[in-house]
């Protein structure tokens, strides 16, 4: 009775349908671009699956002001569709890679027209569920100034600053270092030249000699030669 009812289960186990896991979708949050350039506006998705034959792809298109959105692109069972009756009819091109979860878009020839949200919506059965992820795109004559680089160049400068002060406070103690030493080295120079002078000066006193007792030699040799006259 247990065997059946075990073989029972791994039927009614092996009938019911796995469920579904959450698929994430990533896209970019903003994207700015000029008049008349391309841009690529990238999709990927992360699921626990491995990348299913059957894996979709779908843009939708929501004009700045716009209530609804239309229907711009989709793949399918290994093929691309773009709609041929929206704005970009003409200016859209498949770039993705669905092997590699890739399905990204190129839009051509921007206009301010073109200014709104894009949407993508990917599936990978069966992990169908997930929410889409949407980028906005900005067309602009000159791109402007994000703030990120912004603070990138206020950042780049403040570290370049504490650089050159860090470089001047070592060239200065290098200077002092350089002085200092150049400084003790004359003075010990001085000092060597005075002792040589001084010795310089001592050498003829001591050839010459006393003086008393140089007088003294020529005193007694004059008495000497008196005493020879009286002889």
């Amino acid at each position: 009775m247990l065997t059946i009812l075990a073989l029972a289960s791994v039927i009614l186990l092996g009938i019911v349908p796995q469920q579904s896991e959450a698929i994430v979708i990533y896209t970019g949050w903003e994207r700015h671009a000029l008049v008349g350039s391309d841009i690529r506006l990238s999709c990927s998705f992360f699921s626990w699956r491995w990348t299913s034959d059957d894996v979709t792809f779908s843009w939708s298109y929501r004009a700045d002001g716009a209530r609804d959105s239309i229907s711009v692109f989709h793949y399918a069972g290994g093929s691309p569709y773009v709609d041929n009756k929206g704005p970009f009819r003409d200016r859209l091109e498949f770039v993705g890679n669905p092997g590699r979860r890739d399905g990204s878009i190129l839009l051509k020839n921007l206009d301010y027209g073109d200014n709104g949200t894009f949407t993508c919506d990917a599936k990978n059965p069966p992990d169908i569920v997930g929410r889409a992820s949407s980028v906005r795109l900005l067309v602009f004559e000159k791109v402007p100034i994000q703030a990120g680089v912004i603070t990138g160049a206020i950042i780049g400068a403040v570290l370049g600053l504490l650089v050159l002060v860090v470089v001047i406070y070592y060239l200065m103690r290098f200077l002092v270092a350089r002085r200092v030493f150049n400084l003790s080295v004359s003075k010990h120079g001085k000092k060597g030249k005075g002792k040589e002078g001084s010795q310089q000066r001592q050498v003829p006193v001591l050839s010459i000699g006393d003086p008393s007792k140089l007088k003294a030699a020529a005193s007694e040799k004059k008495k000497q030669e008196s005493r020879k006259d009286k002889k």
